[in-house]
């Protein structure tokens, strides 16, 4: 399948609705065979949700008519299952308002029939011959599998690719554009020039061009606010968002996230309304995640420049309070800041401080402070193996970290009792004593938790890392810290 063809079969299904015009009259017709229900409604996309717009009942001919006076915005919208939540298909309200779309119950382009709607006709249509020519690939592949059979089907296959090229060239650049070609045209992928050598930075980089500064939609919007208003009803504006940070940048470091962050915002400027589309999805991921990698710095990075600082007006001043102080706990124990130093009581539980036990004054270049429950089956896992590797490396002579291991239990006996049972020789503290709150200091909220601290005691990792991935990652981190 070609990437064009790959990329239509998802436009198709995600498409959504446009700009709008002045109210008038409707009537738009459904006759969908075998369909059951007995209630249908338009809805627009709005990110990943549908807003529904209009309701119409089944007829006793078994069709269902949206009829009436209102605004609608030039767009494909979809029609919408009884239940308000799976839709049934797409279609376009462009020119015309009054229109029959005639199908089966799943808007199967090759069933399709229209009257009253040049847009329409021209959508389906083009869909019907991509998938024909989906499945006829299908065929030729599964025959490509067979020697006696490979080098014609491979001529085919080519042939067929060249077909669907020109198809799509003609079909989707009209002397007349059609507003279904111009949002396909408009979502592609930027183009990577063959003389580029780092390709997936140029594709990062160049990623939002055709939104900022594409100016061959035959709507003729030249402003970004403009453009805005045309495109944030179509769940492409979502998913393209939606890929751009948790698919294309998924797993790059938090500075290269933090880049493109403030890059996007440079140029959405003082575009509230976009800036809020984007920040509303994005700013609850980070905030939530537990497990990837520098995510809480990029959340720590919203909320200061832009949160915090003023850009987003729409935010209530109870929740920027509440996010000042989750700010202020997090940015603590990021990644690069300086640990701070725990004392804390070790097993005997004496309450003189000059007995308790620094968190920092050991002679291993590294310090796993590891906060962990005896009640939490993931941590008695993770100890087990931690522990396993700590002997090991201890028996051979070679003890690069020390375990400052803290007891999150506050039934003492419990915790005392579990680490003399299991034998662990590390360092166990644990229970009231100790100098300041660990939890704030180190954003402990839940068993285990691990922060590494090297040789200046700065923390080099604060999520759990599997216990196999722990010196290999220390050697990773001794190359790309040479000094």
């Amino acid at each position: 399948m070609t990437t064009g063809m790959r990329r239509f079969l998802i436009l198709t299904l995600m498409i959504g609705a446009a700009f709008g015009t002045e109210a008038q009259s409707y009537r738009m017709t459904f006759k969908l065979e075998g369909l059951k229900d007995s209630t249908l409604y338009i809805a627009r996309h709005f990110r990943d949700q549908l807003q529904v717009l209009d309701t119409a009942r089944i007829q006793k001919d078994g069709s269902f008519t949206f009829s009436g006076k209102r605004t609608w915005a030039r767009g494909i919208y979809a029609l919408v299952h009884q239940d308000g939540e799976k839709a049934v298909g797409n279609f376009v309200i462009d020119d015309s308002r009054q229109f029959t779309i005639s199908a089966d119950e799943k808007l199967t382009p090759s069933s399709v029939k229209v009257k009253g709607s040049e847009a329409n006709s021209q959508m389906f249509a083009y869909m019907a011959t991509e998938d024909e020519a989906v499945a006829e690939l299908k065929e030729i592949r599964k025959r490509k599998d067979d020697p006696a059979t490979k080098e014609q089907a491979e001529k085919e296959e080519q042939e067929l690719v060249e077909t669907m090229k020109a198809f799509e060239e003609k079909t989707r650049h009209p002397k007349k554009p059609q507003l279904y070609f111009d949002l396909l045209n408009f979502f592609d992928d930027a183009n990577v020039p063959d003389s580029v050598t780092d390709k997936p930075y140029y594709f990062r980089t160049h990623y939002w061009d055709r939104y900022f500064d594409d100016q061959s939609s035959s709507w003729r919007v030249k402003s970004g606010k403009e453009r805005f208003q045309y495109l944030k009803h179509t769940p492409n504006l979502y998913s393209k968002m939606n890929y751009f940070f948790f698919g294309q940048l998924y797993h790059a470091d938090s500075d290269t996230i933090i880049k493109e962050i403030d890059r996007l915002a440079a140029r959405i400027g003082d575009d509230t309304a976009m800036l809020r589309y984007v920040f509303d999805h994005i700013e609850p991921r980070y905030y939530r995640s537990t497990r990837n990698i520098g995510w809480d710095a990029v959340w720590c990075h919203l909320a200061e420049k832009y949160y915090l600082a003023g850009r987003c007006p729409w935010v209530l001043p109870g929740t920027l309070t509440n996010m000042r102080y989750n700010y202020n706990r997090i940015k603590q124990s990021l990644i690069g800041a300086h640990g701070q130093e725990l004392w804390m009581a070790d097993t005997n539980q004496s309450p003189n401080q000059e007995d308790w036990i620094s968190s920092h004054r050991f002679p291993t270049p590294y310090v796993i402070l590891w906060f962990w429950d005896p009640d939490c089956h993931h941590c008695q896992e993770q100890s087990a193996e931690l522990k396993k590797l700590y002997d090991d490396m201890v028996a051979k002579g070679e003890k690069r970290f020390e375990v400052y291991a803290v007891g999150y239990e506050s039934d003492v006996p419990k915790w005392k009792r579990y680490v003399r049972e299991h034998d662990f020789r590390w360092v166990n503290v644990g229970g009231p004593n100790v100098n300041i709150d660990y939890q704030e200091a180190y954003n402990v909220h839940g068993a285990p938790t691990m922060i590494i601290l090297n040789w200046r005691r700065d923390i080099i990792m604060n999520k759990v890392i599997p216990i196999k991935s722990l010196m290999g990652f220390l050697d990773d981190y001794e190359k790309r810290n040479k000094k």
